[in-house]
């Protein structure tokens, strides 16, 4: 098949405001003198609460409060009084931070409230914000015990007893500036080491504040009255497989293909890497994060994910009888030999020192993070600091992190036959959710599809040991979506092996045990044999970077927005998987494959009759773009065609949110429609000029997923077919490109993003010839 250059996108020159989106409903009707006398006395108790708690050690007039709200937030009241949010939930509850105790602003503002309504106006002073008030609270220490205490047992302060030793990781709230944050920790640190406690690790990042703690119950109980404390917790704790029985080992090898000195650089954050022959001189630096771990790979989960990194597909390059590598690599060590994190660091340190480090030393622009916590699967509410800390570094560095979505073996029933009989139901059970880092925004979430039925010949006449799935059908171990907000997670998928029923040993079987279910890669030892196999989303997500490798290859100086939209572009659900899984809807699709599996040639090359565009642009906040989508004469008739638009960017994020991402980017299609008229329609307009003109529907290319479904992802994928004749909407097309300020407006101008437009026909049509002569190369 051919092989193009994609073409560049072209942006009209003007640029302008948004036009909003409408708010929301209105307050509820309230008594004023009943509801400003509650809400009073509810504001009065919350606070002699505080400072009933306060300790010795920790006196200060700051206050947190609980607000639970009816309607909209309106963070903006509450910041010009002084308060500061510091989260958010979706049932429109916040937490506010107060200086001081006595909220003066707040209160006078009951009291006008109360008064009724003045002479000459039509409701009280202050009702649309005082309405809203639903309920005033304290927040209370058992508020501060996190989700892996709390499925330990431990539920009340008096569950942290005397003489009981624990090690826990502290978050404070954002309530300040690092400085501040930084003096809190710091007094919280005095407090104990004086109480006979140690301090292992500590952690200020842009937003996140933590601290990792060796210490009794008693202080644990105390820690638990500080009200700048958010929450208390137990270290996260990584998915690893376990297990190598098998021993595979190949007499003769294929030559190993050279690398050439400029191959991009693949990071890899896992249990250290050895120098496996065909790994030793791809690898260009090693670290440890902390340099203590050192970088030797005894654990081996490193060196197998190192193995999919740099071959991709090993089992098919062997018996090519070829041996080519896709990248270079460096590895930071951040699992010990154990198979555990670090007991002294806290896991947002390790991953900032490690992705810092490695993208500063070696350059990394391409890391995979092959680990997760399986205590933490994501339940629905907010992620965690781990996968705030990944998002704020591929933002800050602007470099594409890719993160397995985790395992989890499957519990569909009471007998381990279920695995076969109840799949892939099971894969939709709210335990299988992501785990904690996947619900990352900024990164791409990979799960894992089945490369085959996972049998041998040596089982070609065993009737009892039975397959789970077929290939591409979705592995029956992967963790499934959706994220944060009803977002598409995980973003990709790829192979990751699969598991066996085997009742004459009464287990599942996966990779690790028996080979044939397994992902072929590399062993730690290779003196005892070269090659082993594993199954996992941890081999499905070093698989993607490898075709990320590929991707930067072709395009040295590309973005990690447009790596993540020319991947998530490139991908559809393979049609064994959406086989499996359309019984159960168009949203388990979704929530188990997102937007599918990456096809890297596609990624890279355009060719006869399909044609990639694509621009790397930014915008002021609340305002639009637009790009002309240039449609030749022959994509107007003549069979199927399809166009597909892929967005991606990297909004800052705030894992106390309810609203993770702090900006908010969307896309629209529009056919057969003036320019003008878009601009008009789109931009903001003054009272004075009236009512915006309105877009006849029939201009709207109506694009699946629809947008309820796509805004809520910072990858953003969609197409459109058509099968009749369209030449009455004319030769161009115009997409527009739409950045909506949230609560990054405060501290941001600007949003990066990239954008990739797909235009495809029959194969028998020569789209790239018509189309290059009407657009440029890009430079």
């Amino acid at each position: 098949m051919p092989r193009h250059d994609h073409l560049r996108l072209v942006r009209l020159p003007e640029q302008l405001e948004r036009r909003k989106r409408p708010g929301g409903g209105g307050a509820p009707a309230r008594d004023p003198s009943h509801h400003s006398g509650r809400l009073e006395a509810e504001l009065t108790a919350a606070v002699e609460e505080q400072q009933r708690r306060r300790q010795p050690e920790f006196v200060d007039p700051s206050l947190i409060l609980r607000v639970r709200m009816n309607g909209m937030t309106l963070e903006e009241d509450w910041e010009r009084l002084g308060l500061t949010v510091l989260s958010t939930d979706d049932d429109k509850t916040l937490v506010l931070f107060a200086s001081e105790d006595d909220l003066r602003g707040f209160r006078e503002r009951l009291a006008a409230y109360s008064r009724g309504v003045p002479d000459g106006q039509a409701s009280p002073a202050y009702s649309g914000f005082i309405n809203r008030v639903e309920e005033i609270a304290a927040v209370t220490p058992r508020d501060r015990i996190g989700i892996r205490l709390r499925e330990e047992g431990f539920s009340e302060p008096a569950d942290f007893v005397d003489g009981r030793e624990f090690v826990l990781d502290l978050e404070l709230w954002e309530f300040g500036r690092r400085e501040a944050r930084t003096r809190k920790l710091d007094q919280i640190a005095d407090y104990i080491e004086r109480r006979e406690g140690e301090v292992l690790d500590r952690y200020v990042g842009p937003s996140i504040t933590m601290l990792r703690l060796r210490a009794d119950g008693a202080v644990v109980r105390t820690l638990l009255d500080v009200e700048e404390v958010a929450a208390l917790d137990l270290p996260p704790e990584p998915d690893v497989a376990i297990g190598e029985a098998l021993n595979l080992t190949l007499e003769e090898l294929p030559a190993l293909a050279p690398l050439p000195d400029d191959a991009p650089v693949i990071g890899v954050i896992d249990s250290g890497v050895n120098d496996h022959p065909l790994l030793a001189d791809a690898i260009v630096g090693a670290i440890g994060a902390p340099a203590s771990l050192g970088t030797a790979d005894e654990w081996g989960h490193g060196t197998r994910v190192s193995g999919v990194a740099l071959f991709g597909d090993l089992r098919a390059q062997l018996e090519a009888g070829q041996l080519a590598r896709t990248a270079r690599l460096a590895v930071a060590k951040v699992i010990n030999d154990r198979g555990a994190f670090d007991d002294r660091r806290l896991v947002p340190t390790q991953m900032r020192e490690a992705i810092t480090g490695l993208h500063g030393r070696f350059g990394c622009r391409i890391f995979v993070v092959a680990l997760g916590d399986p205590k933490r699967p994501y339940d629905g509410g907010k992620v965690g600091p781990w996968a705030q800390t990944l998002d704020e570094l591929a933002r800050e560095l602007d470099v594409l992190i890719i993160v397995s979505a985790g395992n989890r073996a499957p519990r569909g029933g009471n007998r381990i036959e279920q695995a076969v009989t109840d799949y892939p139901g099971y894969l939709t059970e709210p335990a299988n959710r992501i785990c904690e880092p996947a619900g990352a925004m900024n990164v791409l979430t990979v799960g894992a599809l089945a490369h085959g039925e996972g049998l041998g010949p040596e089982f070609a006449d065993d009737v009892h040991v039975r397959p789970i799935t077929r290939a591409l059908e979705p592995a029956p171990f992967s963790r499934v979506g959706p994220g944060i907000g009803g977002s598409t997670k995980p973003d990709l998928v790829d192979v990751g092996g699969t598991m066996v029923f085997d009742p004459m040993v009464g287990r599942l079987r996966l990779g690790e045990d028996l080979a044939s279910a397994g992902v072929l890669t590399l062993h730690h030892r290779f003196l005892d044999r070269l090659f082993t196999a594993g199954s996992g989303t941890s081999y499905a997500a070093p698989l993607v970077a490898s075709k990320a490798a590929r991707l930067l290859g072709r395009f040295p100086n590309a973005s990690a927005n447009l790596m993540r939209a020319l991947l998530a572009g490139a991908s559809e659900v393979p049609q064994p998987a959406e086989l499996r899984l359309q019984p159960l809807g168009d949203d388990t699709v979704r929530a188990v494959c997102g937007n599918g599996r990456p096809d890297a040639e596609r990624a890279a090359y355009s060719d006869d009759h399909r044609v990639v565009l694509f621009a790397e642009d930014e915008l002021p906040l609340d305002h639009f773009a637009v790009y002309q989508v240039p449609i030749p004469e022959l994509f107007q008739g003549g069979g199927r065609r399809t166009i597909r638009v892929s967005l991606a960017y990297d909004p800052p994020v705030r894992h106390t949110r309810a609203d993770y991402a702090g900006v908010g980017m969307s896309f629209r299609l529009v056919r057969g429609c003036d320019p003008a008229l878009i601009f008009d329609h789109f931009r903001r307009r003054t009272q004075a000029e009236g009512r915006r003109p309105d877009l006849d529907n029939r201009f709207n290319c109506g694009m699946e997923p629809g947008p309820r479904e796509r805004e809520r992802n910072t990858v953003q994928t969609a197409s459109v077919t058509f099968t009749r004749d369209t030449d009455a909407y004319g030769g161009s097309y115009h997409l527009v490109v739409r950045c909506e300020a949230g609560w990054a407006a405060t501290f941001e101008t600007r949003q990066r993003f990239a954008l990739v437009v797909e235009m495809q026909h029959q194969p028998e049509v020569q789209l790239y010839a018509r189309l290059r002569a009407q657009v440029r190369l890009p430079a």
